[in-house]
């Protein structure tokens, strides 16, 4: 009886996590993409409905949308000069078969470890297009009314990675439309503007937390799926946290002080994001000492209302330092209380 009840348990808890995550694979673009390379590979005639098959696709319509919304240039014709280059030809078997992999891949478990880093009744909803395209960028769009995740179909990408990467982008859309709270949105919208201002990128942070989500806790290695140069990498990088959380911290104490004109504000906040920067790497130890120290809902709680963020990172770092050789920097007075 118990180990029955046990399972009702389980099966009521998955039931609520499906229902707030809705996650559609949406595969038609890069499928007509591929059947034209298949074809001028068995050098079959291309007609003119295997292109239109291309450009009536929901991932390219999408894409175009995006494009053109930020006053890029995203013609048919360039498409088309682009998917029969040699290039893209040399590349059709690779992209075949990684596509082949992703199409299998649990989009619905990228959700759920999305889910588990956001407030109770948070919902995840969102399109994921797998594309093949010209600029190797991956990104989210239209968040606001039918969110869309775009992932550039590499063929360096395993299937494993392409579930992390969707985790992590799908915590972005969650994230965004749970966080903040009303109550500390109104409180915010009171403050004065480089208060405001501040707060604004250290939603930076978020990039870090995402990385946690994205690897279903503190004690999974947020590269555990990534190749070794890119988990060196990161390695190295966080090694960097004290000075990293220090010239971050500057950045912060300089936007409060008005010290800083918007295009300098725009230049070193874009710099901290780099492949993986600060944004990333101390978002990330912050993110995972919070939840090792007091658990999974006080973090969530300090990263919706990151006003809380600063203070409740230097309680648990106190604690940490108490115990440990090598000690954590600490957030300054003067930023905590410039941010309240």
């Amino acid at each position: 009886m118990k180990i029955a009840s046990a399972l009702i348990i389980i099966c009521v808890i998955c039931d609520l996590a499906s229902a707030q995550v809705n996650v559609r694979l949406v595969t038609d673009e890069a499928e007509a993409v591929l059947a034209i390379l298949a074809k001028r590979k068995a050098n079959q005639p291309i007609a003119e409905s295997d292109w239109q098959r291309v450009f009536q696709s929901e991932g390219y319509t999408r894409l175009k949308q995006r494009e053109t919304s930020m006053k890029r240039s995203f013609e048919e014709a360039d498409f088309k000069t682009f998917v029969l280059s040699d290039q893209t030809a040399e590349r059709a078997t690779a992209l075949a078969e990684t596509f082949e992999k992703w199409k299998h891949a649990d989009v619905t478990r990228s959700g759920e470890l999305a889910l588990a880093y956001l407030p109770s009744g948070a919902h995840i909803k969102a399109k994921i297009y797998p594309v093949i395209k010209p600029r190797e960028n991956s990104f989210v769009f239209d968040t606001q009314n039918d969110p869309a995740i775009f992932l550039y179909i590499d063929p360096k990408k395993t299937r494993e990675q392409f579930e992390n990467m969707l985790a992590h982008e799908l915590h972005h859309i969650g994230y965004g439309g749970s966080c903040p709270p009303p109550q500390a949105t109104a409180e915010i919208e009171k403050l004065p503007p480089p208060v405001r201002k501040t707060l604004t990128w250290i939603g930076g942070f978020g990039e870090g937390f995402a990385m946690l989500a994205a690897a279903g806790g503190p004690d999974v290695h947020p590269h555990a799926v990534s190749n070794p140069q890119d988990r060196a990498r990161w390695d190295k990088d966080v090694e960097n946290f004290n000075d990293d959380l220090k010239k971050v911290e500057k950045f912060f104490l300089d936007i409060l002080g008005q010290k800083l004109t918007e295009e300098q504000i725009q230049q070193t906040g874009f710099s901290f994001f780099g492949t993986q920067g600060p944004w990333y790497t101390v978002g990330w130890k912050m993110a995972a000492l919070i939840e090792k120290t007091f658990g999974r809902a006080k973090l969530i709680e300090c990263m919706c209302d990151q006003r809380k963020l600063f203070s409740t990172y230097n309680q648990a770092a106190e604690k940490y330092n108490r115990n440990s050789r090598q000690q954590l920097a600490l957030w300054s007075d003067a930023v905590i209380k410039g941010i309240q």
